[in-house]
């Protein structure tokens, strides 16, 4: 089929492709036998920056605004585990951007396991690393490095949608 694409004159270069053919086909047929080239069982467990997207055991969060009450689930991470471990906080949310509602936490949390940056979408919540500070999106926003999904807000992201900031008292649903 080569010869066709590729005519060649003269059988000594036929025979020099037809060697260089056997070569390649050794060379892809020993690489293919090395262990070492085996795939992984689990492709994930390899890629350190990748964030599971699961629920953490199912685990939920209280946000108290006003008389409302909206419910969080959040991911599994370890920025995740150390916000957990924060609560219960009392925190005043201020309006950033007419986005977003940002508080400074008491401490910064591990961003170990965290990707290089996250794209929010409305009802997410997120640790801001730079600024070590806590966001809920009302409204969409595009890609911001140092930003890791804490969870994902279950309804009612719609009393966060108010100018200026907002007492909230966040706790965990036991």
């Amino acid at each position: 089929m080569l010869v066709k694409w590729f005519p060649l004159k003269g059988k000594s270069c036929q025979k020099r492709m037809l060697i260089l053919l056997l070569a390649l086909e050794l060379s892809l047929s020993a690489s293919a036998c090395r262990a070492d080239n085996r795939m992984p069982t689990s492709a994930s467990s390899q890629t350190p920056t990748e964030v599971s997207i699961q629920p953490a055991n199912s685990m939920k969060i209280d946000i108290k605004v006003r008389d409302q009450v909206i419910t969080a689930t959040l991911i599994d991470s370890k920025t995740t585990q150390d916000f957990v471990a924060l609560l219960p906080l009392t925190l005043t949310l201020e309006d950033y951007a007419s986005t977003e509602k940002i508080s400074n936490l008491p401490k910064r949390l591990s961003t170990e396991d965290a990707p290089p940056g996250s794209d929010p979408s409305v009802g997410d919540l997120a640790y801001y690393a730079p600024w070590g500070n806590l966001a809920i999106y009302y409204r969409d926003f595009g890609y911001s490095n140092g930003l890791a999904i804490l969870g994902k807000i279950d309804g009612g992201i719609e009393v966060l949608n108010v100018p200026g900031s907002v007492d909230v008292t966040i706790e965990r649903i036991q």
